[in-house]
């Protein structure tokens, strides 16, 4: 299991999923030094209860001034720190970008349970208590939580015009942004990369079936905890699926929800992970709202880091620039 910790949580709230202390799990990160033109700074985001590491990206010449606003959010296995590149890149050309841990990843604070049942004789809602950390597992309601709430949290950023927020995800986290579009109004364009729309495949064959309904009968019954952080899995992907968490999470199912909201899919021709038909395709096809298909040839999944990378980063720039800038353009003539 994860490291313990003891000290003093507040019992009403422990069931709720409430604050750990620091990522003790995870390898210490290098500082972190912005170019001459960016103005960076960290912030911590309350996401029931786990306090989120944050950090803010936008032009030194642009300070002052409300900007359009993109919440980028790492895949499966990643960190926010590795989303640096695009967001200062996406900060030159006049955003306001977010970036940030989930539970658990980085330098982001866990959901924790406790090592031992509560004291029977406590008396109130706090007492001292032994608990477990868990970090570095994938939950995609966790995780959708979390970027949804850093969504409530942009609001209140002076810079951010709230009327004009976009949402950055890649991989796993391109299901995310799909998810919080479809349940939140004020996004207005998402940009979604080689996406996995549909989580069911945890369900999908009577293997896998008898799998996820196993462990989750027995993490009810504390036969088994959650998955040891980091774990290797699917592959060699970093991070433990809480797979009774995947039963119901398909927002391939969701799309047609963000009815206002501008979606840009770009896949990759020769996807290995998972079926483009059934995910990228489909939800592009469900779409209500504005849209547009983007499939990169040649390049399979990890190809849109590499290869491709300047390239998809040059489509994002120009969905954002019509559907947030163009936005407030419009409004003003």
């Amino acid at each position: 299991m994860a490291s313990r910790r003891t000290f003093v949580v507040t019992g009403v709230f422990f069931l709720m999923g409430l604050v750990a202390l620091t990522a003790s799990a995870q390898q210490p990160m290098r500082t972190f030094t912005a170019p001459d033109d960016i103005s960076f700074r960290s912030q911590t985001i309350v996401s029931e209860g786990a306090r989120l590491a944050a950090e803010l990206f936008s032009l030194k010449s642009l300070d002052g001034k409300k900007l359009p606003t993109i919440i980028m959010s790492h895949g499966w296995g990643g960190t926010a720190a590795q989303l640096r590149p695009d967001a200062i890149e996406f900060a030159k050309s006049g955003y306001l970008v977010v970036t940030f841990d989930y539970r658990g990843w980085g330098k982001s604070e866990s959901r924790v349970i406790l090592a031992n049942p509560a004291p029977a004789d406590r008396k109130g809602t706090r007492y001292t208590a032994e608990v477990i950390e868990v970090r570095e597992v994938v939950d995609p309601l966790d995780q959708a939580n979390d970027l949804l709430n850093v969504i409530h949290w942009v609001q209140a950023e002076p810079q951010c015009d709230a009327a004009r927020i976009g949402l950055w995800g890649s991989s796993y986290s391109g299901a995310h942004v799909v998810y919080a579009a479809a349940r939140d109004a004020r996004v207005k364009a998402i940009v979604s990369q080689v996406p996995p729309q549909d989580s069911r495949w945890v369900i999908a064959t009577p293997e896998a079936q008898q799998q996820t309904y196993r462990e989750a009968t027995e993490r009810t019954r504390g036969v088994i905890g959650y998955p040891e952080p980091g774990a290797r899995v699917l592959g060699n992907l970093r991070g433990g699926p809480i797979r009774e968490k995947m039963i119901n999470y398909a927002p391939v199912d969701d799309i047609e929800k963000a009815a206002g909201c501008a979606v840009l899919f770009i896949l990759a021709e020769n996807e290995e992970l998972f079926e483009n038909k059934e995910h990228g395709l489909k939800s592009f096809e469900r779409v209500k709202g504005p849209k547009k298909l983007v499939v990169i040839p040649k390049i399979t999944h990890y190809g849109i880091y590499l290869q491709a990378r300047e390239q998809a980063h040059k489509l994002a720039v120009e969905w954002y620039d019509t559907h947030l800038k163009g936005a407030a353009d419009a409004s003003t003539q």
